[in-house]
């Protein structure tokens, strides 16, 4: 488990990637170098990664799938065969209807067809049940806002591989790749968090905050779907809210750290006017997950 100060600082590497040392120090109350020598412990510990994540819609996968897939036998063969695929974005065993649940994210309806009907041929497959998402309301870790027209060119294009690899990289190591000022590297890679076109967050692990309970709620909703959504996605602890069709109105990711949490985030859902939770699962052992798309 972290102390106080090590989760203020992971808090602050979610909300801003690229905080300076001064900057963290100021938030914690802590010298330039405590916090150097902090943030440098959770990086190399594993505890936290700092990458960019670059928008959906630039990088060709902005048609999502969840699928929760029945299987005849031990779930696992099945789970680690849909991990292996590419546009696999997550895998997970499940307690609950499915024994295992998944994210496809591909660039469009058509490519998602083939790849679920690619899933449904896999050896132990019963049979899959499809969600396909229409807006995507939260998502701890991905770029939400919707992008403006931008035209990138080769150097954006190296930009966004060097942070997507690590989020912290210096603008005078980025100057160098990109063969730039480093003013002017500064200045494009500010262009490109500042649009929506790359957001660069901290990705952690959850068992060091203690966040050893993850579930997953399919909720129905009586009347405005998109307002319900947003009193959700507001809650403290649900990482994750998304519309779209299929057998339930959202699709809701609870992160929690403990069951007692879980329970009293579930519960806080519940009591959204209008919204009925039809089905919770829980997420057993996570196979895969990525948090970003291999760029060309």
């Amino acid at each position: 488990m972290l102390d106080a100060v090590d989760a203020v600082l992971v808090r602050e590497l979610q909300r801003d990637g690229r905080a300076t040392f001064q900057a963290l120090a100021d938030r914690v109350g802590l010298s330039r170098t405590a916090v150097r020598t902090r943030v440098q412990h959770l990086l190399d510990s594993g505890i936290v990664r700092v990458v960019g994540i670059v928008h959906a819609s630039v990088v060709g996968t902005g048609a999502i799938g969840h699928l929760a897939i029945d299987v005849d036998g031990p779930a696992r063969q099945v789970a680690d065969a849909v991990a292996r695929r590419a546009a696999a974005w997550f895998a997970a065993m499940a307690a609950g209807a499915h024994p295992v649940v998944a994210e496809l994210r591909v660039r469009d309806d058509a490519a998602l067809v083939e790849e679920v009907d690619a899933v449904r041929s896999l050896p132990g497959v019963r049979g899959i049940e499809v969600f396909r998402v229409t807006t995507v309301v939260k998502d701890a870790h991905s770029v939400v806002t919707e992008l403006p027209d931008v035209s990138l060119d080769e150097i954006d294009w190296r930009l966004l591989r060097e942070l997507t690899r690590d989020g912290r990289t210096p603008y005078t190591r980025l100057a160098e790749v990109v063969g730039l000022s480093q003013a002017a590297t500064r200045a494009r890679a500010v262009r490109l968090m500042r649009s929506g076109i790359i957001h660069v967050t901290g990705i952690v692990d959850s068992q060091a905050l203690g966040s050893g309970e993850l579930a997953g709620l399919g909720v129905r909703v009586s009347s405005d779907i998109g307002a319900a959504a947003s009193r959700i996605a507001a809650l403290p602890g649900v990482n994750y809210v998304v519309t779209g069709f299929g057998r339930h109105d959202l699709l809701c990711g609870i992160d929690a750290t403990s069951r007692d949490v879980l329970l009293s985030t579930l519960e806080a859902v519940r009591a959204v006017p209008g919204v009925w939770v039809g089905e919770t699962w829980q997420h057993l052992d996570v196979v895969k997950r990525v948090y970003g798309a291999e760029l060309p």
